[in-house]
């Protein structure tokens, strides 16, 4: 898989944060890899991986989105739009990986991809901040 496919996969899994407790995300991660039948075995590791990875950081990126966008607090933004901030925050923050300028455009065509309308110019304004 290419980066930015594996990149939707983590997203959705973010998503799931939203819906499940705390106890059942291990769960839902393994049903979610298993149903991955194009996934090679060194995808599924990434995906896990860096899933984790936002998870552990999750208290720090939801404390710096509530600071960044005064408007709208993580408790109030469109679940779809939050699971793609988290990810994006965490790569720009924390994904040596990932260039800041990669993290935000991926984030900006999972918005196109997922949300609504106004979603793209959003999700760039709230990531432009993250990134000074």
């Amino acid at each position: 898989m290419v980066r930015t496919e594996l990149r939707e996969h983590i997203f959705k899994i973010v998503f799931q944060v939203e819906f499940n407790n705390s106890e059942e995300m291990p769960e839902q991660l393994e049903l979610y890899l298993e149903e991955l039948h194009n996934a090679k075995d060194k995808d599924r590791e990434y995906i896990k991986n860096k899933y984790e990875a936002v998870v552990a950081h999750l208290p720090e990126i939801d404390e710096m989105l509530n600071r960044i966008s005064t408007s709208w607090k993580t408790n109030r933004m469109n679940k779809t739009d939050l699971a793609i901030l988290r990810l994006a925050v965490y790569e720009v923050c924390w994904d040596e990986d990932v260039p800041t300028k990669v993290a935000i455009n991926e984030a900006v065509e999972l918005a196109k991809k997922f949300s609504g309308e106004d979603a793209p110019a959003f999700i760039n304004g709230v990531l432009a901040k993250v990134a000074q």
